[in-house]
């Protein structure tokens, strides 16, 4: 058997599981539950920041675009929601546990958004400025309108 057809084989395999697996139901409850309640943002600024780089994440709000559609992609986005809003929800603030104590720290750092995510939306990718100022906003924020005490 020629090397040609080896190719040819294994392309056309992959095709067959890239079609296969797009029958694997998860990945496609692309649901945005109802907003219970926002933080007592410290200005309007903080929370565009806040929206422009974590709400698909971690908000009842999120934009589920045409590739959240798409096997395995479907999976790894459906798992850093569900895993983002049960860490932070910025929409259901009434109904958050707190221990938010580190937010400022990991988005000071570069550690959020993930640079997954700002390769797919270079939109989020925060400059140093607007990270700092989401930092101090989120601190500020967190400061006026602790989870769980409503919106």
């Amino acid at each position: 058997m020629g090397w040609k057809r080896v190719v040819r084989l294994a392309l056309f395999g992959l095709l067959g599981l890239l079609v296969l697996v797009q029958f694997v139901p998860y990945g496609r409850d692309h649901s945005n539950p109802p907003v219970t309640a926002e933080p007592q943002w410290d200005s309007p600024r903080t929370r565009e920041l806040a929206a422009g780089s974590c709400f698909d994440c971690h908000s009842n709000l999120t934009a589920w675009r045409w590739y959240s559609n798409v096997a395995p992609l479907s999976w790894l986005i459906q798992r850093d929601v569900d895993e983002g809003r049960q860490l932070l929800n910025f929409t259901e603030w009434d109904r958050s546990q707190g221990g938010l104590d580190e937010i400022g720290e990991v988005v000071g750092e570069g550690g959020m958004p993930p640079i997954q995510y700002t390769l797919i939306h270079p939109g989020a990718k925060l400059s140093d400025a607007e990270r700092q100022a989401l930092v101090d906003g989120l601190r500020a924020t967190l400061a006026a309108s602790p989870p769980g005490a409503g919106g």
